[in-house]
C-alpha cells in the first residue's frame, strides 16, 4: 500500500507543479477558443490541462517501475507499456483538437485506433463472467471488438460530462477511488497478481485528477480540454478491462462446487467492473440522454447542446459549485454502494443506506435556492456566502435627515451571465491566488 501511495503522491505533485507552467504555454499558444454557446463560463480560459496529466501519467508509471513491489507488474505484465502508448496516441489528438477543433469523427477514428493499439499489446478482454453460464472465453475478434467498445463508450462518457469546472475530474477521481479498493482487495487478499495492473492505474489516475483540481475548480484557471478528458477516460477503461477480462474467477475459489455455481454466486463482486459504466454511472447516463436527445431532434450524435445534466442543474437555479458537488455526491453513492455490494450482497444495511442516501440526494436537488448559513461562531472558517447578512449602516444626509442605502438585491446568477467563472485566464486575479 506503501508504493501505491508513494507513486499516487509523485503523480499529483508532478501534475500540480506542472498545470500552471502549461496554462502560460496554453496562453502563448492561443490554445483559448472562443465562447460557444453551450459553455457556461463567459470569458476564455487556457486549455491543454491534458499535457500537465499526461506528464504526471508518466511519472508515475517511471516511479512504480523502480518500486520493489509494484515493479513485478512491468516485468510480469505489458499492460502498462499498453496503457502509455493507448495514452499518448489519445493524448496527441486532445492536443490538436484543444488547439485546431478537429472534427468529431476523426476524434472518434482516433479514440478506436488508440484502444485498438492496446490491444495488440495484450491490455484486452480474455473472457467474461456470465451469470448462470460460467466464465466464457471470447475469441480474437469478439474480445478487441469488446474492448473498443468499452474504451471509446467509457471515453466519451467523460468527455461529455467535462463541462463544469471541477466535475469531471472529481468525478473521476471518485470512480478510481472505488476503483482502486476494489482492485487491491482482488490482488492483496486473494493473491491474484493479475489485479495489480488495474490498482496501479486506479492509483496513477487518482493523482492526475487530485494534482489537477486545485487549478481547476471553480473559478478555473486551466481546463483539461479534450487531451485530459480522453486521457483520463482511456485510464480508467483501461483498468476496467485489465481486471474483468484478464482475473479467471474461479481462481478466487470462494465457493464450492462448479465453476458455473461459483461464478453464479459471484455475480455481485464482478457487476462493478464487467461494466466499468456502472462506476461511472453519471456519466454514461448523460452521454446515453444526449444520443437520444440529438438523434430524436434529426441532429448528429456528436452535435454540441445545452441539455447536459450540469446545464440541468444550473437552469433550475443550482449554484455552480452545488451543481458540481451534487454530481460528486451522486457518483460517489453509486461508485461506493456497488463496491460495498460487491464486498457483501446479503448485508440489508447496504441497501437502505444507498436508499435513504438518494433520498438526501433528492432532497438536495429540490432546494436549488436554499443557502445554508453557518453559526456566527464558524463564520470566520467559511466562505462569505455561507455568513449571515449584516445589516449596513444608513448615512445620513447634509441636511440631518436619514438617507436610503441603496441594497444589492440578491439575484442567483445563471450560466451565461459574465463573471461566472471568476478569473479569465489573462485577467486580474487576487494576489496571492495563483
Amino acid at each position: 500500500m506503501r508504493e501505491y501511495l508513494l507513486t499516487l503522491c509523485i503523480t499529483a505533485a508532478v501534475t500540480y507543479l506542472l498545470t500552471g507552467p502549461v496554462r502560460k504555454f496554453a496562453i502563448v499558444a492561443g490554445a483559448m477558443p472562443e465562447i460557444r454557446a453551450r459553455d457556461v463560463h463567459r470569458e476564455p480560459t487556457p486549455r491543454l490541462g491534458g499535457i500537465a496529466m499526461f506528464f504526471g501519467l508518466c511519472a508515475g508509471l517511471l516511479v512504480a517501475d523502480h518500486l520493489t513491489n509494484l515493479n513485478e507488474v512491468f516485468e510480469k505484465s505489458n499492460e502498462p507499456r499498453a496503457l502509455l502508448s493507448g495514452a499518448a496516441l489519445i493524448w496527441l489528438i486532445g492536443v490538436l483538437d484543444d488547439k485546431f477543433e478537429i472534427d468529431a469523427l476523426i476524434k472518434l477514428g482516433g479514440q478506436m485506433i488508440a484502444a485498438g493499439v492496446m490491444v495488440v499489446q495484450g491490455l484486452t478482454i480474455l473472457w467474461i463472467p456470465v451469470p448462470g453460464v460460467g466464465t466464457v472465453a471470447l475469441t480474437q475478434w469478439q474480445g478487441t471488438l469488446l474492448t473498443v467498445a468499452l474504451v471509446v463508450i467509457t471515453i466519451n462518457a467523460v468527455n461529455f460530462v467535462d463541462g463544469l469546472d471541477g466535475l469531471a475530474a472529481g468525478m473521476v477521481c471518485i470512480a478510481a477511488a472505488a476503483f482502486f479498493m476494489y482492485a487491491y482487495r482482488i490482488w492483496y487478499s486473494y493473491g491474484i497478481e493479475a489485479a495489480a495492473p488495474a490498482s496501479l492505474f486506479a492509483a496513477i489516475l487518482m493523482g492526475m485528477c487530485l494534482g489537477f483540481l486545485p487549478h481547476n475548480m471553480h473559478p478555473a484557471r486551466i481546463f483539461m480540454g479534450d487531451s485530459g478528458s480522453m486521457l483520463i477516460g482511456l485510464v480508467l477503461a483501461a483498468g476496467a478491462i485489465s481486471v474483468t477480462g484478464q482475473v479467471d474467477p474461479d481462481v478466487m475459489k470462494l465457493f464450492s462446487g462448479s465453476e458455473r455455481n461459483a461464478v453464479h454466486q459471484m455475480v455481485p463482486v464482478y457487476i462493478p467492473l464487467l461494466m466499468p459504466l456502472t462506476i461511472i454511472a453519471i456519466p454514461a447516463a448523460d452521454l446515453i440522454l444526449a444520443i437520444v436527445r440529438r438523434t430524436w431532434r434529426g441532429q448528429s450524435p456528436f452535435a454540441a447542446d445545452r441539455g447536459h445534466l450540469h446545464h440541468r442543474l444550473l437552469e433550475i437555479g443550482h449554484s455552480h459549485s452545488r451543481a458540481v458537488l451534487i454530481m460528486y455526491f451522486f457518483s460517489a453513492l453509486i461508485a461506493f454502494g456497488a463496491l460495498a455490494y460487491s464486498v457483501n450482497a446479503a448485508s440489508m444495511w447496504i441497501v437502505l443506506s444507498v436508499v435513504f442516501l438518494s433520498a438526501i440526494g433528492l432532497v438536495l436537488l429540490l432546494l436549488p435556492r436554499f443557502t445554508p448559513r453557518a453559526p456566527r461562531w464558524a463564520e470566520s472558517f467559511v466562505p462569505p456566502r455561507y455568513r449571515r447578512r449584516r445589516a449596513a449602516a444608513v448615512p445620513v444626509s447634509e441636511d440631518g435627515g436619514a438617507a436610503v442605502a441603496d441594497e444589492e438585491e440578491r439575484v442567483p446568477v445563471t450560466a451565461g451571465v459574465s463573471g461566472v467563472n471568476g478569473a479569465t485566464a489573462v485577467g486580474h486575479r487576487t494576489r496571492g491566488v495563483r
